[in-house]
């Protein structure tokens, strides 16, 4: 089956439907989900959006308080992009009918109720008790799907970009998909494709990140040959529900914003020894003084002290982690809850310009697939939405400018690997990734070292090669694309000699006395 439309999206969390809705100003969008279009990383987020939306605050401070976070890495352009046009994409969301949390200022007035998190100088998280993701993703989708120029097609697993020479210039004209079965493909032709696929969670062993978050978009962009960044800088949330009756779910950010202590189980409270801000430090620092009053202690976890906020905070708040820990026995009014750190988001990417271009032409890349250097060696928190809106509209209005439409040669050879192969059973694909998901969590993780990271690389490559040269369903795709992003976060993680924000290895523990530098994996195929 073949497919034209004007412009692509694979994923639908925020960055994918942001860019569809101003797209679809223009011409027709299709957008293609591999699972149904709620089944996004953009659902899952808890905490909120970033955005100087109060009186206290000031671009200055959001952006200075970003630049903190991100460790000497951020770029100062796509920071000032960010955090500039950030306030609006907020508004827009309001005016698409989007519920956030509202209170009365001291002049009778209703506005927003601005939560602060660990690094944020000021109030200024928008949010929605504490499924902020989900409200926001269903607010955009309701839009996407009342717009006539908007196509979602569902269960369709992209597998790879169609790249062509023309004039010279390497251009993405579309994609090849797979529909439910082995062997039912289907091609897909655009002007402009957006790579939203999201994070890559899954390569990890404990993630927060749903069962889709593959890490698809960096692994076909790798094999088209366009150049990845920064993906040692794995964020892991430090807080995370540690239970043998339930998988790792997030225990957000807000809820420390709020008041939350993390505590051992005698009640000491640790974080002062470890930053001034104690349990609102970033994200980093937090975790890797988990991890060592873990290993100090010999435990397998901490706590998170919420006991001391008021019930009708914490309901009104926290009313799905309120729920998730009564499932388990936990009522969060008067039991701390047991956490751990676990993987959450990759900070690194597809490496982009201002406008979400990557250095294929036609092809874009937003959200948390892409390395718009705005997180740098460390996302500040809730910066991670904003981002996807804001750059998703600015993908959409440069392609609208600039892919006026392509005219591909057809007699180039098209890189598809959907050939006539030994089909690779799914067993086998599910096994080799659960492997290099346990790999990765030892090797990987908050603290490394040289030695374990070499060793690991040497397993996950031969892991990788047993995927060459054979057919793959949808399953075996997904555990190819997390080999592959395991290779790049190895890799990346091997070439920086230092610990900086989120890379932390006790080969090289203090900051490089150099100006910092992206760490750039350049694809063979792009050489």
């Amino acid at each position: 089956m073949e497919i034209d439309t004007d412009y692509l999206v694979i994923g639908s969390g925020l960055a994918g439907l942001t860019f569809a809705l101003t797209a679809a100003q223009h011409g027709t969008v299709t957008v293609l989900t591999k699972r149904a279009p709620e089944d996004a990383n953009s659902s899952w987020a808890q905490g909120g959006i970033a955005g100087v939306m109060g009186s206290d605050d000031t671009l200055e401070l959001h952006t200075q308080d970003t630049l903190v976070a991100g460790a000497g890495l951020c770029h100062p352009d796509a920071v000032n992009v960010l955090v500039t046009e950030g306030p609006q994409r907020i508004r827009d969301l309001m005016e698409l009918g989007a519920n956030f949390n509202t209170t009365v200022s001291t002049e009778g007035e209703e506005v927003l109720a601005l939560g602060r998190e660990g690094g944020h100088s000021r109030n200024r998280i928008v949010h929605t008790a504490d499924y902020t993701g989900l409200e926001c993703e269903q607010t955009l989708l309701h839009a996407v799907q009342v717009n006539v120029n908007i196509t979602v097609l569902e269960h369709l697993f992209v597998t790879d970009l169609i790249i062509h020479e023309i004039d010279g210039v390497r251009r993405c004209t579309g994609v090849y998909a797979l529909g439910n079965t082995v062997g039912d493909r289907v091609k897909v032709e655009a002007k402009a494709t957006l790579l939203a696929t999201g994070g890559c969670g899954q390569v990890y062993q404990y993630t927060t990140n749903p069962a889709v978050a593959t890490g698809d978009g960096v692994a076909m962009a790798w094999r088209a040959g366009a150049p990845i960044a920064n993906m040692e800088f794995i964020q892991f949330h430090p807080t995370t529900l540690h239970h043998e009756k339930a998988r790792a779910f997030l225990i957000t950010e807000a809820l420390r914003g709020e008041g939350g202590i993390l505590r051992h189980a005698d009640g000491e409270a640790f974080m002062a020894k470890y930053h001034p801000l104690k349990d609102l430090a970033p994200r980093d620092i937090v975790a890797r003084a988990i991890v060592s009053e873990m290993k100090l202690r010999n435990v397998e976890c901490v706590y998170l002290d919420a006991t001391h906020i008021s019930s009708e905070v914490l309901a009104g708040h926290f009313p799905t982690i309120s729920q998730k820990c009564a499932e388990v026995g936990i009522d969060i009014t008067r039991d701390p809850i047991p956490i751990v750190p676990a993987q959450h988001y990759q900070c690194g990417g597809v490496v982009t310009g201002l406008d979400a271009e990557t250095e294929i032409y036609g092809l874009y890349a937003a959200g948390e697939v892409a390395c718009t250097g705005v997180h740098g060696a460390n996302r500040l928190a809730s910066n991670s939405l904003l981002e996807a809106m804001v750059f998703g509209r600015r993908a959409a209005l440069h392609a609208v400018k600039h892919c006026p439409g392509n005219t591909p040669d057809k007699s180039v050879t098209e890189n598809t690997t959907m050939a006539d192969m030994q089909i690779m059973p799914d067993e086998e694909a599910a096994a080799t990734h659960q492997c290099v998901q346990r790999i990765m969590n030892r090797s990987a993780g908050i603290v490394r070292s040289t030695s374990d990271m070499e060793a690991a690389l040497r397993k996950v490559e031969t892991c990788l090669d047993t995927f060459t040269g054979r057919q793959l369903s949808t399953t075996a795709w997904e555990a190819r694309n997390a080999v592959t992003v395991a290779t790049l976060i190895l890799k990346s993680a091997l070439a920086r000699h230092e610990s900086r924000g989120l890379h932390y290895t006790v080969d090289f523990p203090e900051r490089s006395g150099n100006e910092p530098q992206d760490t750039v994996l350049v694809p063979v195929s792009a050489c």
